[in-house]
């Protein structure tokens, strides 16, 4: 039954984060962290605006779906993040490049809420894309 709920939760998540509530699937402690950077979130409204920052400031941009794992507990799941750099993004004004750069996401879930968000990004690959780095 718990699996169920976790991927229940999972897909209305992944629904909603295409241009839905998506912040009400995030417990009140919730953590968004991009790994091996300091940047980041905590709480549901500093993760949705966080992510937001990301879809629709510096990109304009959404992440399409390629695969997803649910298990009790725990998800992960492998997107493209993929649009158009639009503001200003790692010290590199927009360049209205477009973007297409595979990322991977793990989830921690709890009682039909998501407590955690690592997602696993090369920002080499794409600065790269932004024309920033060889």
């Amino acid at each position: 039954m718990a699996v169920e709920v976790a991927r229940r939760t999972m897909e209305a998540y992944v629904e909603d984060l295409l241009g839905g509530p998506y912040k009400r699937h995030f417990s009140d402690d919730v953590v968004v962290a991009l790994v091996g950077t300091d940047q980041g979130a905590e709480g549901p409204d500093g993760a949705e605006a966080w992510i937001d920052h990301l879809h629709t400031v510096a990109f304009k941009a959404r992440p399409e779906l390629k695969s997803m794992i649910v298990d009790d507990g725990q998800a992960a799941a492998e997107f493209d993040f993929v649009g158009e750099h639009v503001g200003e993004f790692g010290g590199v004004a927009a360049t209205g490049r477009e973007v297409r750069v595979p990322y991977g996401v793990v989830y921690d879930l709890r009682g039909g809420e998501i407590s955690a968000v690592r997602i696993y990004l090369s920002l080499e690959l794409l600065m790269r894309q932004l024309g920033d780095a060889p």
